[in-house]
């Protein structure tokens, strides 16, 4: 009774997983054109572009992790 929603809840938490990588790679994509497009970037800005990346990079091993597959 219990261990049928197992399924249901990594699926959830897999579709989840997902939207979270897709938000973070844009973001993670437009903080480093910003710091590529700008002449003189600051220091906060280059430490937001590699937490971005670092964030985007964290969540990608643990979906490679996990096996998750995009449905489409």
């Amino acid at each position: 009774m219990f261990f049928r929603r197992k399924g249901w809840l990594r699926s959830e938490f897999d579709e989840k997983l997902l939207e979270q990588l897709n938000r973070l790679k844009t973001d993670w994509n437009n903080q480093k054109s910003l710091v590529e497009k700008s002449f003189d970037p600051s220091p906060e800005a280059i430490s937001q572009a590699k937490l971005a990346e670092a964030k985007y990079f964290f969540l990608f091993r643990e979906a490679k992790k996990r096996n998750v597959r995009v449905r489409m």
